[in-house]
């Protein structure tokens, strides 16, 4: 089997960005990603995979791809005629779209495919009207089996298990996850505010980041409280971007210019995993992608460099650095807190920031972790650079089944020769 490859990317910056609709942030991510391609236009491209969680709240229901890549095909930028694949899976949505995109490349296909996720989720006339819309991330077909789960964990957890309508039920299950893993392992408050610190430092040197800003430990701590051991701070943001990626053949690459191939990144592995209701000591879904990714790149933990996780919550950071194996389980928040995460430490999580400081426009998300990484694995990150980075991974999950995420990928990239 031939290697695909990853040849351009791009993410717009994310924000609140109410005068730009789906279609001119679709526009500016695969614009940027053909340039970042070094090609002219995006003519080769054989086909598109497109993902969009929310565009229903414009009206556009179905033909969502279609509809936003139209101007693109008009102005010659996309070719007439290719096809475009709508997907969807929560906040795993990019990571889904990346899948597509490497699927088809390795199948023969095509030689070069486009992955788009884009999201607009900031709505000034009713900021807080996207909360409602996040819930249709669970499963709304059986709420009471998942509803009595989490009032287990609550009461084993010594916590509270309340959802309300005028609060995020999303926020609730990772503060009760959060207080679950306090309980059982002595993880700290303290721990997941050190991680949220971490990442709006690195957010800092981001110019896409939403949120620009340093905190301390002490400044996460003090925040509003959201849900359980949970502060503002901990948690990922409302806004809008989109981000794209052109996956091509080693075929294609081998026609490329020098100035292309030397910044090539290989997808050198790709694996997803389905939630279930699981015992909640049990290994979430992203042990079970991680664990094939890894064997599909013939790499293992200790040989990742570098990270983007899916830290919708600074919790959350905590738990996939133990679920993908790079500390044992348990010990997630001793090792983000003593520094081993940060840059300059033994293995940089999140240098973009993180969900909690990058921001979270949930079918971008995933392919922004993949332009972070791809941007790092080329040596093009400035100030957040991890030197020698040559090995990059990233973790993306969507949707809520039982205590885990609905779906998972896990992304493994290798650096340009």
């Amino acid at each position: 089997m031939s290697d695909a490859y990853l040849i351009g990317t791009h993410a717009t910056p994310f924000g609140r960005f109410p005068a730009k609709d789906h279609r001119a942030l679709a526009h500016e991510a695969v614009r940027g990603a053909i340039a970042d391609a070094g090609l002219p236009d995006g003519q080769r491209i054989g086909q598109a995979f497109f993902g969009s969680c929310l565009m229903h709240l414009t009206g556009q229901t179905m033909i969502r791809g279609q509809a936003c890549l139209l101007g693109l095909v008009d102005d010659g930028v996309l070719p007439v005629r290719m096809p475009v694949v709508n997907v969807e899976g929560a906040c795993a949505t990019g990571s889904l779209a990346l899948h597509g995109a490497r699927t088809e490349v390795l199948a023969g296909s095509h030689d070069l495919v486009l992955a788009v996720g884009v999201e607009k989720m900031f709505d000034p006339a009713n900021p807080a009207g996207i909360l409602a819309e996040i819930e249709g991330g669970f499963d709304r077909f059986d709420r009471p089996r998942w509803i009595a789960e989490y009032g287990r964990a609550a009461e084993e957890a010594g916590s509270v298990w309340a959802p309300a309508p005028d609060r995020s039920t999303a926020m609730d299950t990772y503060g009760l996850q959060a207080s679950w893993h306090m309980h059982r392992y002595g993880t700290t408050q303290a721990q997941i505010a050190a991680g949220a610190a971490k990442n709006h430092c690195h957010g800092a040197l981001n110019p896409n980041a939403q949120y620009r800003f340093p905190m301390t430990t002490e400044q996460v701590l003090a925040d509003r409280p959201v849900s359980g051991p949970l502060t503002r701070a901990m948690c990922a943001p409302i806004g809008d971007g989109a981000a794209a990626a052109l996956v091509c053949s080693e075929r294609f690459l081998a026609e490329m210019p020098p100035r292309v191939r030397e910044r090539a990144v290989r997808i050198r592995g790709m694996a997803l995993s389905g939630g279930m209701f699981r015992g909640f000591d049990a290994p979430g879904l992203s042990r079970i992608a991680a664990d094939r990714a890894y064997a599909a790149a013939g790499v293992s933990p200790g040989d990742v460099d570098v990270a983007e996780v899916h830290d919708a919550t600074a919790f959350c950071e905590i738990f996939q650095a133990e679920m993908l194996r790079l500390c044992p389980e348990g010990q997630g928040g001793a090792y983000v807190a003593s520094g081993a995460a940060t840059l300059g430490g033994t293995l940089p999580i999140n240098t973009s920031g993180g969900l909690v400081s990058k921001g979270h426009p949930i079918a971008a998300t995933g392919l922004s972790m993949t332009y972070e990484i791809a941007t790092q694995l080329r040596g093009e990150a400035g100030e957040r650079q991890v030197d020698g980075a040559r090995i990059g991974l990233v973790e993306n999950g969507g949707g809520v089944i039982g205590f885990e995420e609905a779906v998972c990928a896990v992304t493994i990239l290798q650096a340009p020769r």
